[in-house]
Protein backbone atom coordinates (compact mmCIF):
# COMPACT_ATOMS: atom_id res chain seq x y z
CA UNK A 1 0.00 0.00 0.00
CA UNK A 2 2.71 2.43 0.74
CA UNK A 3 4.51 1.72 -2.74
CA UNK A 4 1.57 2.64 -4.75
CA UNK A 5 0.92 5.68 -2.29
CA UNK A 6 4.26 7.12 -3.14
CA UNK A 7 3.84 6.40 -7.27
CA UNK A 8 1.46 9.03 -7.87
CA UNK A 9 3.99 11.46 -5.74
CA UNK A 10 6.69 10.76 -7.87
CA UNK A 11 3.75 11.66 -11.10
CA UNK A 12 3.09 15.02 -9.60
CA UNK A 13 6.70 15.86 -9.27
CA UNK A 14 7.23 14.89 -12.62
CA UNK A 15 4.39 17.17 -14.37
CA UNK A 16 5.28 20.18 -12.18
CA UNK A 17 9.14 20.11 -13.77
CA UNK A 18 7.75 19.52 -17.18
CA UNK A 19 5.26 21.93 -16.78
CA UNK A 20 8.19 24.72 -15.14
CA UNK A 21 9.99 23.89 -18.31
CA UNK A 22 7.78 24.72 -21.27
CA UNK A 23 6.75 27.84 -19.50
CA UNK A 24 10.46 28.90 -19.28
CA UNK A 25 10.88 28.27 -23.06
CA UNK A 26 7.90 30.24 -23.80
CA UNK A 27 9.54 33.04 -21.95
CA UNK A 28 12.76 33.06 -23.38
CA UNK A 29 10.77 32.96 -26.96
CA UNK A 30 9.02 36.19 -25.92
CA UNK A 31 12.09 38.19 -25.04
CA UNK A 32 14.02 37.16 -28.06
CA UNK A 33 11.19 39.02 -30.49
CA UNK A 34 12.50 42.50 -31.57
CA UNK A 35 10.72 45.30 -29.99
CA UNK A 36 8.65 47.26 -31.40
CA UNK A 37 9.53 49.96 -33.76
CA UNK A 38 12.63 48.25 -33.77
CA UNK A 39 14.69 47.80 -37.09
CA UNK A 40 13.74 44.57 -38.82
CA UNK A 41 16.57 42.29 -40.30
CA UNK A 42 14.39 42.30 -43.29
CA UNK A 43 14.26 46.33 -43.77
CA UNK A 44 15.86 47.03 -47.72
CA UNK A 45 18.98 49.16 -47.48
CA UNK A 46 18.83 52.89 -49.30
CA UNK A 47 19.15 52.82 -53.08
CA UNK A 48 23.19 53.27 -54.27
CA UNK A 49 23.66 55.84 -56.65
CA UNK A 50 23.09 55.93 -60.16
CA UNK A 51 27.64 56.33 -60.89
CA UNK A 52 29.64 54.09 -60.28
CA UNK A 53 32.04 55.09 -61.61
CA UNK A 54 34.27 58.53 -62.43
CA UNK A 55 35.34 60.43 -65.63
CA UNK A 56 39.21 61.06 -66.63
CA UNK A 57 38.93 64.37 -65.63
CA UNK A 58 41.74 66.05 -67.82
CA UNK A 59 39.94 64.11 -70.80
CA UNK A 60 36.50 65.22 -70.00
CA UNK A 61 36.72 68.43 -71.60
CA UNK A 62 37.41 68.81 -75.37
CA UNK A 63 40.07 70.97 -77.12
CA UNK A 64 36.94 72.62 -78.25
CA UNK A 65 36.08 74.07 -74.81
CA UNK A 66 39.59 74.55 -73.89
CA UNK A 67 40.28 77.00 -76.71
CA UNK A 68 37.27 79.10 -75.99
CA UNK A 69 38.00 79.18 -72.33
CA UNK A 70 41.97 79.59 -72.77
CA UNK A 71 42.37 81.62 -75.73
CA UNK A 72 46.16 81.44 -74.90
CA UNK A 73 46.27 77.61 -75.91
CA UNK A 74 45.88 78.78 -79.62
CA UNK A 75 48.99 80.88 -79.27
CA UNK A 76 51.07 78.43 -78.30
CA UNK A 77 53.31 77.80 -81.29
CA UNK A 78 55.31 74.78 -80.27
CA UNK A 79 53.21 71.92 -81.12
CA UNK A 80 54.47 70.12 -77.95
CA UNK A 81 53.97 72.84 -75.67
CA UNK A 82 50.80 73.04 -77.12
CA UNK A 83 49.63 69.11 -76.80
CA UNK A 84 50.87 69.41 -72.88
CA UNK A 85 48.74 72.51 -72.42
CA UNK A 86 45.84 70.28 -73.55
CA UNK A 87 46.42 67.96 -71.45
CA UNK A 88 46.04 69.48 -68.02
CA UNK A 89 47.69 68.83 -64.91
CA UNK A 90 45.80 66.05 -62.77
CA UNK A 91 44.76 66.73 -59.22
CA UNK A 92 46.33 64.19 -56.76
CA UNK A 93 43.78 62.01 -55.29
CA UNK A 94 44.17 58.78 -53.32
CA UNK A 95 40.89 56.90 -54.49
CA UNK A 96 39.88 57.95 -58.27
CA UNK A 97 36.59 55.70 -58.24
CA UNK A 98 35.24 58.43 -55.37
CA UNK A 99 37.73 61.55 -56.43
CA UNK A 100 39.03 63.02 -59.87
CA UNK A 101 40.16 66.43 -61.02
CA UNK A 102 42.39 68.24 -62.98
CA UNK A 103 43.52 72.11 -63.92
CA UNK A 104 45.06 74.08 -66.57
CA UNK A 105 46.83 77.35 -66.53
CA UNK A 106 47.55 79.47 -69.88
CA UNK A 107 49.22 82.78 -70.69
CA UNK A 108 47.80 84.47 -73.79
CA UNK A 109 48.86 88.14 -74.64
CA UNK A 110 45.79 89.74 -72.99
CA UNK A 111 45.04 87.70 -69.90
CA UNK A 112 46.31 84.57 -68.00
CA UNK A 113 43.62 81.92 -67.70
CA UNK A 114 43.12 78.98 -65.29
CA UNK A 115 40.49 76.39 -65.38
CA UNK A 116 39.80 73.26 -62.86
CA UNK A 117 37.01 70.70 -63.19
CA UNK A 118 36.50 68.51 -60.16
CA UNK A 119 34.68 65.30 -59.66
CA UNK A 120 33.53 63.75 -56.66
CA UNK A 121 31.39 60.75 -56.37
CA UNK A 122 29.61 60.49 -53.14
CA UNK A 123 29.28 57.31 -51.19
CA UNK A 124 26.75 56.90 -48.33
CA UNK A 125 28.09 54.12 -45.83
CA UNK A 126 24.78 54.70 -44.08
CA UNK A 127 22.47 51.84 -45.38
CA UNK A 128 19.80 53.75 -44.17
CA UNK A 129 20.92 56.56 -46.34
CA UNK A 130 20.45 56.55 -50.04
CA UNK A 131 23.74 57.82 -52.18
CA UNK A 132 21.61 60.70 -53.80
CA UNK A 133 20.65 61.79 -50.69
CA UNK A 134 24.14 62.19 -48.81
CA UNK A 135 25.00 64.39 -52.15
CA UNK A 136 22.22 66.36 -51.76
CA UNK A 137 23.37 67.23 -48.28
CA UNK A 138 26.83 68.24 -49.38
CA UNK A 139 25.58 69.90 -52.56
CA UNK A 140 23.33 72.06 -49.87
CA UNK A 141 26.20 72.58 -47.62
CA UNK A 142 28.68 74.24 -50.60
CA UNK A 143 25.42 76.29 -51.94
CA UNK A 144 24.97 77.89 -48.72
CA UNK A 145 28.74 78.40 -48.19
CA UNK A 146 28.43 80.36 -51.16
CA UNK A 147 26.49 82.86 -49.55
CA UNK A 148 24.14 83.11 -52.40
CA UNK A 149 22.24 86.95 -52.41
CA UNK A 150 18.72 86.33 -51.37
CA UNK A 151 17.43 88.47 -54.58
CA UNK A 152 19.58 87.16 -57.20
CA UNK A 153 17.00 86.54 -59.92
CA UNK A 154 17.03 89.51 -62.68
CA UNK A 155 14.38 91.86 -63.34
CA UNK A 156 11.18 90.53 -65.06
CA UNK A 157 9.51 92.70 -68.37
CA UNK A 158 6.97 93.83 -65.35
CA UNK A 159 9.41 94.72 -62.90
CA UNK A 160 11.16 96.78 -66.05
CA UNK A 161 8.11 98.52 -67.38
CA UNK A 162 6.85 99.41 -63.44
CA UNK A 163 10.18 101.10 -63.35
CA UNK A 164 10.19 103.07 -66.33
CA UNK A 165 6.78 103.89 -65.81
CA UNK A 166 7.34 105.82 -62.41
CA UNK A 167 10.77 107.52 -64.52
CA UNK A 168 8.50 109.05 -67.25
CA UNK A 169 5.40 109.37 -65.64
CA UNK A 170 5.80 113.04 -64.67
CA UNK A 171 4.32 115.50 -67.63
CA UNK A 172 3.03 117.87 -65.48
CA UNK A 173 6.55 118.36 -64.02
CA UNK A 174 7.24 122.10 -64.13
CA UNK A 175 10.96 123.00 -65.78
CA UNK A 176 12.90 123.34 -63.46
CA UNK A 177 11.82 119.91 -62.16
CA UNK A 178 12.35 118.55 -65.33
CA UNK A 179 16.09 120.33 -65.57
CA UNK A 180 16.68 119.28 -62.07
CA UNK A 181 15.62 115.91 -62.70
CA UNK A 182 17.76 115.36 -66.52
CA UNK A 183 20.25 116.79 -64.04
CA UNK A 184 20.18 114.08 -61.89
CA UNK A 185 19.59 110.96 -64.31
CA UNK A 186 22.59 112.95 -66.31
CA UNK A 187 24.52 112.76 -63.06
CA UNK A 188 23.50 109.10 -61.24
CA UNK A 189 24.56 107.76 -65.43
CA UNK A 190 27.58 109.25 -64.92
CA UNK A 191 28.44 107.49 -61.83
CA UNK A 192 26.95 104.61 -63.00
CA UNK A 193 29.55 104.78 -66.18
CA UNK A 194 32.60 105.80 -64.27
CA UNK A 195 31.76 102.65 -61.65
CA UNK A 196 32.15 100.41 -64.62
CA UNK A 197 32.34 96.81 -65.18
CA UNK A 198 33.64 96.10 -60.96
CA UNK A 199 29.44 96.51 -60.82
CA UNK A 200 27.93 93.09 -62.04
CA UNK A 201 24.00 93.69 -63.24
CA UNK A 202 21.49 91.60 -61.27
CA UNK A 203 21.27 88.92 -63.84
CA UNK A 204 24.70 88.05 -63.39
CA UNK A 205 24.97 87.85 -59.63
CA UNK A 206 25.76 84.41 -57.81
CA UNK A 207 22.73 82.38 -58.51
CA UNK A 208 21.12 79.16 -58.49
CA UNK A 209 20.75 77.78 -61.80
CA UNK A 210 18.01 75.79 -63.67
CA UNK A 211 17.90 72.92 -65.85
CA UNK A 212 21.62 71.73 -64.83
CA UNK A 213 22.10 68.77 -63.60
CA UNK A 214 19.72 68.02 -60.98
CA UNK A 215 20.15 71.92 -59.05
CA UNK A 216 23.02 74.01 -59.63
CA UNK A 217 24.56 76.98 -58.46
CA UNK A 218 26.81 79.76 -60.05
CA UNK A 219 29.50 82.03 -57.88
CA UNK A 220 31.52 85.03 -59.16
CA UNK A 221 33.96 86.74 -57.61
CA UNK A 222 36.34 89.97 -58.77
CA UNK A 223 39.33 90.17 -56.83
CA UNK A 224 42.43 91.93 -56.80
CA UNK A 225 45.54 89.74 -57.71
CA UNK A 226 49.31 90.07 -57.12
CA UNK A 227 49.24 93.37 -58.76
CA UNK A 228 46.85 95.98 -59.69
CA UNK A 229 44.84 94.57 -62.23
CA UNK A 230 41.07 92.77 -61.17
CA UNK A 231 41.10 88.73 -61.01
CA UNK A 232 37.86 87.54 -61.87
CA UNK A 233 36.70 83.91 -60.69
CA UNK A 234 33.53 82.15 -61.83
CA UNK A 235 32.28 79.14 -60.31
CA UNK A 236 29.90 76.62 -61.21
CA UNK A 237 28.92 73.50 -59.10
CA UNK A 238 26.28 71.26 -59.99
CA UNK A 239 24.84 67.57 -58.63
CA UNK A 240 23.15 64.97 -61.29
CA UNK A 241 22.57 62.02 -58.65
CA UNK A 242 25.24 60.83 -56.73
CA UNK A 243 27.55 62.74 -58.62
CA UNK A 244 28.58 66.45 -57.56
CA UNK A 245 30.84 68.22 -60.53
CA UNK A 246 32.55 71.65 -59.71
CA UNK A 247 34.18 74.13 -62.54
CA UNK A 248 36.05 77.01 -61.66
CA UNK A 249 36.95 79.25 -64.30
CA UNK A 250 39.35 82.56 -63.74
CA UNK A 251 41.06 85.33 -65.71
CA UNK A 252 43.43 87.99 -64.58
CA UNK A 253 43.94 90.71 -67.85
CA UNK A 254 47.76 91.22 -68.15
CA UNK A 255 47.34 95.47 -68.45
CA UNK A 256 46.94 96.66 -65.08
CA UNK A 257 43.84 98.65 -65.85
CA UNK A 258 41.60 95.40 -67.22
CA UNK A 259 38.40 93.78 -65.93
CA UNK A 260 37.37 90.51 -67.44
CA UNK A 261 33.86 90.25 -68.20
CA UNK A 262 31.35 89.01 -66.13
CA UNK A 263 29.44 87.86 -68.75
CA UNK A 264 31.48 86.23 -71.22
CA UNK A 265 33.15 83.98 -68.42
CA UNK A 266 29.92 82.99 -66.89
CA UNK A 267 28.38 81.70 -70.51
CA UNK A 268 31.90 79.71 -70.94
CA UNK A 269 31.64 78.63 -67.84
CA UNK A 270 27.88 77.38 -68.03
CA UNK A 271 28.35 75.78 -71.38
CA UNK A 272 31.33 73.72 -69.95
CA UNK A 273 29.12 72.56 -67.26
CA UNK A 274 25.66 71.83 -70.08
CA UNK A 275 28.47 69.58 -71.91
CA UNK A 276 29.80 67.56 -68.80
CA UNK A 277 26.13 67.33 -67.63
CA UNK A 278 25.09 65.59 -71.78
CA UNK A 279 28.24 63.34 -70.84
CA UNK A 280 26.88 61.94 -67.87
CA UNK A 281 23.58 61.34 -69.45
CA UNK A 282 24.80 60.04 -72.56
Amino acid sequence: MQRKAYVPGIAALLAALLAGCTGGSGSNSRAADPKPGGVSVNTPAAQPGKYRTLPEACAAVSHDSLDSLLPGIKQITDQDQRDTAYEGQATLTYDTDRRVGCGWKVESTDATDHLSVDFERVVSYDNTVSDDSRAEDIYATEETAANLPEASASATPSDTASATGSATATPSATPSTSASSTSSASTTSSASTSAGPSQTPADLQPRKLSGLGDEAFLDDKLNSGSSTAQQRTVTVVFRTSNVIVRIEYAEQPTASTGTPDSEEMQDKARNLAQKLVDRFND
